[in-house]
């Protein structure tokens, strides 16, 4: 094999990675990848639970965020909620006392305490509204002697604090959800907090 025999097989080899990008150049451009939507955890679901949960109950694990309406036997609506910080965390046995549109907010002596400059201005409360962090609605929770337990499930001014342990021990919820529970649950219901 000559010199120009070797040159006329290699030209091909050379040759070829330039007419592959060529004709790539030519081709249409893939589709674009739509994004996907990343799913709310926090959104209300209906869920499988326990099936020895009352229905019309309300259950709350603290731990994992979650407000858990009891709609038939082991099946439920499931909340994401906001609850009290490691030291307040509220735990046990009640049931929705009252209910409130747009309640009115007073922060608790212990509140008020705690934080003086955040809280004091409030001493006499604040009224209810959008800026009231209460937020569109409330259930308050009373102990088995009908005692006011000063916790609440009511709506939020930070629906970003869904999902976290930020509050005084009560149990936010975003508005929008808290407004479909208030209308789902009647005075009487019992509420456990775990």
């Amino acid at each position: 094999m000559n010199r120009r025999q070797m040159l006329m097989l290699t030209l091909p080899l050379v040759a070829a990675p330039s007419l592959a990008l060529a004709q790539t150049k030519n081709l249409p451009a893939a589709p674009a990848a739509k994004p996907v939507a990343k799913r709310d955890p926090y959104a209300p679901t209906e869920v499988a639970i326990r099936p020895d949960f009352e229905v019309g109950s309300i259950v709350v694990v603290s731990k994992d965020f979650f407000l858990y309406h009891v709609v038939a036997p082991g099946r439920a609506i499931r909340y994401g909620v906001a609850v009290g910080t490691a030291e307040l965390i509220w735990r046990g046995r009640a049931s929705v006392g009252r209910k409130t549109e747009w309640p009115s907010w007073t922060p608790t002596p212990a509140m008020i305490k705690r934080k003086p400059q955040q809280y004091g201005k409030w001493a006499d409360g604040m009224p209810g509204g959008p800026t009231n962090p209460l937020g569109a609605r409330a259930l308050y929770l009373y102990d088995a002697k009908g005692n006011d337990t000063s916790i609440r499930i009511h709506g939020t001014t930070e629906p970003g604090s869904i999902g976290r342990a930020v509050s005084n021990g009560c149990l936010r919820m975003r508005n929008e959800a808290v407004m479909d529970l208030y209308e789902q649950v009647p005075v009487g219901t019992p509420v456990y907090v775990y």
